[in-house]
């Protein structure tokens, strides 16, 4: 299951899984809009399913879990940004809570809200971002990303301490910097060669417990 799938990485990641054999649940957060995972869905013989889902409205939750089925793998990809050059003493209070919320709070909420649909030796992971590491952040800027990320990263540990018993694989992924909606035309690399490369670290990944911060080639992002 992939969250946050309608275009972008998310559904990149839904296309890339199907192609490899996987059967693939995507979420939307618009229920009216067709997007491209619609399109993937219309024609993957019943493989790839659409489910709708804002990851902020925590009331979505239980009546998602309820019409789910058994998950080998949970990846949460959805979350947002806002004006990337503004120092965080100048950033307003809404645009702080928006990024907070949604790229920290949100996904723990849908890990810890559907983590029992996740086979005992399956995988639960989140897309993070190498900014949210301290230690190669040199630069300053993006900081209300870069706080988010390394709150979601934070979470994450937390959440994977509380399982450290289990056999599951925890991934939290930095893909790089890459061009989609979110990363702009500005970004070094494309889809076509990072998806691939990403969907080849969670497979690594499966039947491996412990928690992990990587980046597209399987390399340990520092916390």
């Amino acid at each position: 299951m992939i969250v946050g799938a309608s275009r972008g990485l998310g559904h990149a990641l839904v296309a890339e899984l199907f192609g490899r054999g996987w059967n693939v649940v995507g979420t939307v957060r618009d229920t009216t809009a067709r997007t491209p995972l619609h399109e993937l869905a219309d024609r993957s013989g019943g493989r790839v399913t659409v489910e709708h889902l804002d990851i902020n409205e925590p009331a979505q939750l239980a009546p998602l879990h309820d019409r789910l089925g058994p998950l080998d793998m949970l990846f949460v990809n959805a979350g947002t940004t806002n004006n990337e050059g503004t120092p965080i003493g100048q950033v307003p209070t809404a645009d702080f809570v928006e990024v907070m919320v949604t790229n920290a709070l949100s996904p723990m909420r849908v890990i810890e809200a559907l983590e029992d649909l996740v086979a005992p030796d399956g995988l639960i992971g989140a897309m993070s971002s190498g900014q949210g590491s301290i230690t190669n952040n040199t630069t300053g800027m993006r900081e209300v990303y870069r706080g988010s990320k390394a709150a979601l990263n934070m979470f994450m540990r937390s959440f994977a301490a509380r399982q450290a018993e289990t056999d599951r694989a925890f991934v939290l992924m930095a893909p790089g910097w890459i061009r989609t909606d979110l990363g702009t035309s500005k970004a070094p690399f494309s889809i076509e060669e990072t998806i691939p490369l990403v969907v080849d670290v969670l497979l690594s990944r499966l039947g491996k417990p412990g928690l992990e911060y990587l980046d597209r080639f399987g390399h340990t992002v520092p916390w």
